[in-house]
């Protein structure tokens, strides 16, 4: 007796010993030895270690790195203005120094323009803060209003106290005035250099980081290929195809997506602005700039520019009518570019799930504050497409991406293991309107079958679990049932994922091409013409289930029994007298066991003038390509996938062989 080898690696409680016995069933031994539990190993040790590491360099030294991942980003959105030089054969420090000047004119015209809009409503402000005041104090009178309609207790005065002060102390007090003693505190005149310092401190930070961002972007773009090639050396040496390709794939989404964005809000700025100016508001190009600029930050940046020119609404007209205006343009812009215009510019996704958006603002905020905020896209988005290509960050890209963590086969199977019917019927209606329900129940039920199946066998899920998975997988089947075996033709394309390569066997299906199914003739309608037998494992009756129901819609007559219905010690024997064809479905099955040889034998006993179909479903069985298995076995057909015992059934009731499904 030996312990199971994969249980042992997978770090599980190994059942006790099996061994196979002569009739192909399954014996158990004295139990087997306890291994214990896994704990975390150095590796991942070392990988939290550095993951904290990696956090705190970022917090401690964002003052060097804020200027430096600007700079980088900066860069990708000139990659693609001096690659077009490049390609007018313009030498690259001169492409270089084209598209920086244009950038720096491009921001020095955006930056004058907003000087000089925001001293032309320096003049009118102190009126439009009495405006505002004065609907302020409206609104107040108006609530306070409101509340004392409803209020039901009436204000009572508060009690006075009468009578001499009980102390000395209160009456010297009672006595005293009571006015402030004001205090003046001498200073010294500040000099000269103090006074230069206070004025120009918060101007000479900012500058100084454009400067360094202007500077570093300038090195990046005229060292590009070289700080390319030194990255690879760095850590793709050992396979350049993989590290060239991520870093191509890298820098040509973040230049697209930021290119994109600048173009997208540019364009929204643009008709904000116009909309404004047709309203009335005063200084509408201002607010445009800073609308446009504002929704570079996730979320709130719509918010936030939509909060001033509300404001100054409110401050200009008297009524409330170009506030309702101001506020209708943005309800309608923001939705109108944020669900239509990205989605059709950037694809129905930039990469990155929903969740991920929000948790790197919230992480990147905390990290480098407000410019955090608005670089967390660029940075995550940065990451997730280094995690498709890297292996050791293959869990960014599982954790943020937009791509589904699991399979359908995987999704599916979890359900079952759930028990929760419910939600795999949910993702069946989503497939089966590019599917039909044969390549269905091929691709993703079955498949989820085989993955039950194998933790059967490796002792991850007793015959109990397997039981359950089997009811929720029939309750699926019955409301499946409604379904016609037919795909709503698509020009998308089908997933890859679902079924990569066909299995030894089955059958190619276009599921794009309409196509009239065929029907198994009038003769085979009848009932019990088709008896599909399941297998000796739990896992054998929904498959079993499955064929049921797919021939049925063929038109067979069909019904289904269990194992122990057929075996040599049922109690009742099953009539095959109507019976044409007979479905054996073997979902827990491996090499030539001698029970199916002696039930395929049997069978041809009780029913000599029906046919036996066997069902071998598990991935590659050998039987379906070895002529002498078949022969040993005895059986007239052999299939490997439900498609194609739909095919063989029609084609042996005389219909012409079409694709199931």
């Amino acid at each position: 007796m030996a312990i199971d080898r994969k249980l042992v690696d997978s770090g599980r409680r190994p059942l006790p010993a099996q061994t196979v016995g002569a009739g192909g069933g399954v014996t158990t031994g004295h139990p087997a030895q306890v291994i214990a539990a896994n704990v975390p190993g150095i590796s991942g040790l070392l990988g939290l270690a550095v993951g904290v590491v990696v956090i705190a360099g970022l917090f401690f030294a964002k003052d060097v790195l804020i200027p430096i991942t600007l700079a980088i980003l900066l860069s990708f959105v000139l990659s693609p203005i001096v690659g077009f030089l490049r390609r007018l054969r313009l030498p690259r420090g001169l492409a270089v120094m084209i598209a920086v000047l244009a950038a720096l004119g491009l921001v020095g015209g955006i930056g004058t323009l907003v000087g000089m809009q925001a001293a032309s409503l320096a003049d009118d402000a102190p009126g439009y803060v009495r405006q505002i005041e004065s609907k302020l104090d409206g609104a107040k009178r108006f609530a306070a209003d409101r509340v004392a309609f409803f209020a039901q207790d009436k204000a009572r005065p508060a009690p006075t106290v009468s009578g001499p002060p009980r102390s000395n102390t209160e009456r010297v007090l009672a006595g005293r005035d009571r006015q402030p003693v004001p205090v003046r505190v001498a200073e010294t005149e500040p000099d000269a250099l103090s006074v230069a310092g206070q004025v120009l401190g918060p101007v000479v930070g900012p500058f100084e980081t454009f400067v360094i961002v202007l500077v570093v972007a300038i090195f990046i773009l005229m060292q590009k290929e070289d700080l390319r090639d030194r990255l690879i050396r760095v850590f793709g040496s050992s396979d350049l195809h993989r590290t060239t390709l991520a870093m191509d794939d890298a820098g040509g989404r973040l230049s697209r997506y930021f290119l994109s964005q600048l173009a997208v809000n540019a364009s929204f700025g643009t008709v904000i602005g116009v909309g404004l100016w047709a309203i009335g508001l005063p200084v509408p190009a201002l607010w445009g700039i800073l609308a446009g600029i504002l929704r570079f930050v996730p979320y709130i940046g719509a918010l936030l520019g939509a909060a001033l020119p509300l404001v100054l609404a409110a401050g200009v007209d008297p009524g409330w009518g170009m506030v309702i205006g101001v506020a209708i343009l943005f309800a309608v812009v923001e939705p109108l570019v944020g669900y239509v215009v990205e989605p059709l510019l950037y694809g129905h996704s930039t990469g990155l799930s929903p969740l991920s958006v929000v948790v790197a603002a919230v992480f990147w905020t905390w990290i480098w504050g407000p410019v955090g905020l608005v670089l967390s896209m660029p940075l995550t988005l940065c990451l997730v497409v280094l995690g498709r290509h890297v292996p050791s960050l293959e869990f960014v890209d599982i954790l943020l991406g937009d791509q589904p963590a699991l399979t359908p086969v995987e999704s599916f199977y979890q359900r079952m293991l759930a028990a929760d019917p419910e939600e795999a019927l949910e993702q069946a209606e989503a497939l089966l309107t590019e599917r039909s329900l044969t390549a269905y129940y091929d691709e993703v039920a079955l498949g989820g079958l085989k993955l039950a199946a194998e933790d059967t066998r490796r002792g991850a899920i007793d015959r109990e679990g397997a039981g359950r998975i089997v009811a929720s997988m029939l309750t699926v089947i019955g409301e499946l049932d409604e379904h016609d075996d037919t795909a709503t033709p698509s020009p998308s394309t089908p997933d890859k994922r679902l079924n990569p390569m066909p299995a030894s066997g089955d059958s190619v299906i276009d599921e794009t091409a309409p196509r009239d199914l065929p029907r198994a003739p009038d003769a085979w309608a009848a009932a019990d013409t088709v008896t599909c037998v399941a297998g000796r494992g739990v896992l054998d009756d929904a498959v079993t289930a499955m064929l049921e129901q797919l021939l049925a819609k063929r038109g067979f007559g069909v019904r289904r029994v269990t194992h122990a219905a057929v075996g040599r010690d049922a109690l009742e024997r099953i009539d095959y007298t109507a019976t044409r064809l007979i479905c054996l479905s073997y979902l827990e099955i491996g090499g030539t066991p001698s029970h199916l040889r002696y039930l395929v034998r049997r069978l041809h006993r009780e029913a000599p003038h029906a046919r036996i179909m066997v069902g071998l479903w598990p991935e590659g069985e050998a039987a379906l390509s070895d002529e002498q298995i078949q022969r040993t076995l005895g059986a007239d057909l052999y299939v490997g996938s439900l498609s194609a015992a739909v095919e063989d059934a029609l084609a042996l009731a005389g219909e012409p062989v079409a694709a199931a499904g």
